[in-house]
């Protein structure tokens, strides 16, 4: 481990990360404003509320896995006033209520459980990951209610949410990423400290607080 990396497949990760980069490249574009740059800021909104909304319930059962039982009772509160008061999410009646955005996953639970973090990856289109985030990834795709509880194809209004709230973060930190992905010497080792500072800042894992990393605090990961 190097400066608190541990990335023993970093040839594969390198060769995923420039078949991303390439993806990232054709999303970017010439610069000029994209599809959805051009959306009103409601309706972009209205895609991040609907899709934080719909993420809630499995966000409450982490919680209550993590024994966090404060933030899961609020996280409850929370989907029952934007899924009913919000118009099924798509407003954000919580926020201003002191029920803020607070999500959950069970890479997190296995944090709490004690599931070391395992080696850095990064994964086709999905960008920066760790073994045991990606383990909590594919828990969370499974084990998602809305899967099990809605016909098709509404089912998958959630994935078609969650995808357009990426796509939207990712054109607020445009220039951010273009620096990272498109503008530095070694675009694969930055985004890999930053992702990893920002998860780990996410986790409250201080373990490797001040080693000369960038301060996560400015940054998001979620357009990676």
């Amino acid at each position: 481990m190097q400066n608190g990396v541990f990335d023993p497949q970093e040839p594969a990760n390198r060769r995923v990360h420039a078949f991303n980069k390439k993806v990232y490249s054709r999303l970017s574009g010439d610069g000029e404003p994209g599809f959805i740059e051009k959306l009103p800021e409601p309706v972009k909104n209205g895609v991040v509320n609907f899709s934080d909304t719909v993420a809630l319930p499995q966000t409450v059962v982490n919680q209550l896995l993590q024994g966090r039982l404060l933030r899961a009772s609020r996280n409850t509160l929370r989907f029952s006033i934007n899924a009913t008061l919000g118009l099924a999410g798509l407003i954000d009646i919580a926020g201003p209520m002191g029920l803020p955005d607070d999500r959950s996953n069970f890479g997190e639970t296995l944090y709490v459980w004690g599931l070391p973090e395992g080696g850095y990856m990064e994964l086709p289109v999905l960008g920066p990951s760790t073994e045991r985030e990606t383990v909590g990834m594919f828990v969370d795709f499974f084990t998602d209610p809305f899967a099990y509880v809605l016909p098709s194809p509404q089912r998958y209004v959630r994935y078609g949410a969650r995808v357009g709230e990426l796509m939207i973060k990712r054109s607020e930190y445009g220039d951010a990423l273009d620096a990272v992905m498109l503008g530095s010497a070694d675009s694969y080792a930055q985004a890999r400290v930053i992702w990893l500072e920002k998860r780990r800042h996410e986790l409250g894992d201080d373990s490797i607080a001040g080693s000369g990393f960038i301060d996560p605090e400015g940054l998001d990961t979620e357009g990676f």
